[in-house]
């Protein structure tokens, strides 16, 4: 929250001084007016953009959730090392979020304004509170407005509840609204924003299932509700997703051009295995077989030439690996296409695994089934859009809707089960394998939340304290320490007795 103070002094000293150097350097050929359409674009940019990064730090969450390895040094996030979040500082873009409101120039696209407003701090929130667990929601963002600059901590019952409050307000909103401009995702189409925040919620109901029984929070009967009629995700063009292009600072984010880092990269048993295990072709899709494999003979489409490292395995037993080559790397198509393909923070794919787990659990009618099978369908489709039919990219073993239908579908290992704990433990599993270097944190949070896929521990190499556990949350920031040091002790006395990594947030306790 420090970041914010200081923005706001520096934005008020930079008005009062500037107006002589404006009158004298104004550049008729740029903006010098803001507009709603202006700070919708910087807002939701803020929101996609600043959720992956480039290069090597583009791979660290994906390390963290056990899909890739790293040869240059012992990663922190391989081995299990949370220290204190960054993310307080990624509130502060929504202090642009009124002057967007007032910037608007009809009743019906301030409809839109408001609830797009509503949906990236409902968005933004949930992030902060999945790191840590109880944070500033109520007193966020009033140290312009209201002065308060040391804003208190809400539990994360509240901010949860405060979340579901605002994502219904926007889909009102949206509903009462006009397109609007300034949107690189949806091109302003307020039916595609009632779609996503409603799914969104969704996402966030199926968070709090350990809550079902919170007379407050109203999990089953909010997802019943969404489930009976509002909008929601219909198709992979429906995904919140943040596509790229071969221009200047829009290419894919881990794409070849200035990227020194995929040297360094090798895939993790955990994902390696369990595509094998299913006979899964998009194995072929998202990695190369080892050289030393096929140097030796072994066809590019061979099942066996594809070889996954123990992501908990000594850094010095990897590096010794490393220089074998005998292992898989990413595929081409990540450093060779400029465009990459999209990366989604929400998929229709995952929409149909959180109604196929809602049905399980019995919140929902319909077939789990048909929704597990759906959300596979959906995910292998993402994947085969956004590849091109060429042969280095999925090493001729392509992925048709014949094998996904008649083949994949039929395995035995596949085929949903009749129990219960085996048809969530499959979900989880799909759920995993489709979120291979996309949303950001998301394979951490859900094996987190659920257990699955199994992530290996090994004393040896965990830095983790203590070696035998994976931790759950990050420290609070030392921004936060130094500023706000009484509302924070409040806060973490009341939840964890001190800034523990292995602390158990609200979130993950049951009732």
């Amino acid at each position: 929250m420090y970041k914010q103070y200081i923005t706001i002094l520096f934005a008020m000293l930079l008005l009062a001084g500037c107006s002589k150097f404006d009158e004298i350097n104004t550049d008729p050929n740029k903006a010098t007016i803001v507009t709603a359409d202006m700070l919708a674009t910087t807002l939701l940019l803020d929101v996609t953009k600043t959720t992956f990064k480039s290069g090597t730090d583009f791979m660290r969450p994906h390390m963290l959730g056990k899909y890739t390895c790293w040869s240059s040094s012992a990663n922190e996030e391989q081995y299990n090392r949370l220290g204190r979040t960054e993310y307080f500082d990624r509130l502060v873009v929504l202090n642009n979020i009124d002057k967007m409101i007032s910037l608007a120039t009809s009743a019906e696209l301030k409809n839109s304004y408001t609830a797009l407003g509503q949906a990236l701090r409902a968005w933004r929130f949930f992030e902060l509170s999945m790191q840590v667990g109880d944070i500033p929601y109520s007193q966020a963002l009033k140290g312009e407005m209201e002065g308060i600059i040391k804003p208190g901590y809400d539990t994360q019952k509240d901010v949860f509840l405060g979340i579901l409050n605002e994502l219904d307000k926007a889909d009102s909103l949206f509903a009462k609204g006009v397109n609007f401009g300034g949107d690189p995702i949806y091109a302003g189409n307020t039916t595609k924003w009632r779609k996503l925040v409603n799914t969104f919620q969704l996402k966030v109901l199926t968070n709090l299932f350990r809550k079902t029984a919170d007379t407050d929070l109203k999990v089953i009967a909010r997802f019943q509700k969404i489930m009976n009629g509002l909008p929601i995700f219909e198709g992979n063009e429906d995904n919140f997703q943040l596509k790229f292009f071969d221009k200047s600072g829009e290419k894919y984010p881990f794409y070849k051009e200035g990227n020194q880092s995929y040297v360094y990269i090798m895939l993790s048993s955990v994902i390696v295995d369990s595509l094998k295990s299913l006979q899964d072709r998009r194995l072929f899709y998202y990695t190369n077989p080892s050289p030393v494999k096929v140097a030796g003979g072994m066809a590019v489409s061979d099942w066996n030439a594809y070889i996954g490292l123990d992501p908990s395995m000594l850094y010095s037993n990897l590096t010794q690996i490393a220089g074998s080559r005998d292992y898989s790397t990413i595929n081409d198509r990540y450093l060779e296409l400029a465009t990459g393909e999209p990366i989604y923070l929400l998929s229709y794919a995952e929409l149909k695994f959180m109604q196929a787990e809602a049905a399980v659990r019995g919140w929902i009618p319909g077939e789990a089934a048909a929704y597990y099978n759906a959300g596979i369908t959906a995910a292998m489709k993402f994947v085969t859009d956004n590849t091109p039919d060429e042969a280095r990219y999925h090493h001729n073993m392509q992925i048709t809707n014949d094998y996904v239908q008649n083949i994949y579908l039929k395995q035995p290992a596949v085929v949903f089960s009749t129990e219960p704990a085996q048809q969530l433990k499959q979900i989880f599993q799909q759920q995993y394998l489709s979120t291979y270097l996309q949303h950001p944190g998301h394979a951490f949070y859900e094996y987190r939340r659920t257990g699955y896929p199994v992530f290996p521990v090994n004393p040896a190499s965990n830095m983790n304290i203590p070696s035998d556990k994976i931790p759950n949350r990050w420290m609070y920031p030392q921004k936060e320490v130094n500023f706000n040091g009484v509302h924070l002790s409040e806060a973490i006395q009341r939840q964890y007795g001190n800034d523990d990594v292995n602390g158990l947030m609200w979130l993950l306790k049951t009732n």
